[in-house]
């Protein structure tokens, strides 16, 4: 049974999941984590659950998404994967992260690009890819059946949806990733997102003004 760990990292107060079953295995999706109190707070968090990291695999490159990427990589050995859509994203962060505080950023190799319909197998666990682009180009989702969640990223917030006036953002885009790939699920799924707290399929269906007009 996969259980699931978020830490709220950066000015941006992104949410960082760490991922991990009974084997013991465990992913990092999104890191964030950028000052050194934030990589001590994930160390101490793996090292006192006996996890063993295998990979890093993220939503989109947004800067508060990536900051902790390099880190990790190094720290546990472990290849990160995004889509290959958003590479530019992820590159064209360094030039742009001195300008929010993030001089020190070290942009980081991609070693897998994510695909829609391909998996993310850790222990014995399974993560379902959707690619659901509005909010940035490559953005995807993280999908599991057997306990109903979706690791949501940027997308589906409680009662809001991700900002579109960023470079690759389109508002018609993102709404119709929502309805056509995300809102397609039970409502009980639940939906851990990039910011703020979770919510249902169900809930937004009924609640984002967004959404249910």
């Amino acid at each position: 049974m996969i259980q699931i760990e978020s830490f709220t990292f950066n000015p941006f107060a992104e949410n960082t999941y760490v991922l991990y079953d009974e084997t013991g295995e465990a992913v990092f999706i999104d890191p964030g984590n950028y000052e050194r109190q934030e990589h001590d707070e994930l160390i101490s968090y793996i090292e006192a659950n006996g996890l063993k990291p295998v990979a890093i695999i993220n939503t989109h490159a947004h800067i508060d998404h990536v900051l902790g990427i390099a880190f990790l990589k190094r720290k546990y050995g472990i290849p990160f994967s995004l889509h290959a859509i958003d590479e530019p994203l992820l590159k064209a962060v360094k030039a742009y992260a001195p300008n929010y505080g993030f001089a020190g950023f070290d942009e980081p190799e991609i070693e897998h690009y994510l695909e829609e319909g391909q998996t993310v197998t850790f222990g014995n666990s399974t993560l379902e890819i959707l690619h659901v682009p509005g909010h940035a180009p490559g953005h995807v989702a993280f999908v599991n059946h057997e306990q109903r969640f979706v690791i949501g990223g940027d997308v589906l917030f409680r009662q809001s949806i991700g900002r579109t006036d960023l470079p690759g953002g389109d508002h018609n885009t993102l709404l119709r990733s929502i309805r056509t790939k995300l809102f397609t699920l039970a409502d009980d799924y639940t939906v851990y997102a990039g910011h703020m707290e979770p919510t249902t399929i169900g809930y937004e269906k009924k609640y984002n003004p967004f959404l249910n007009s």
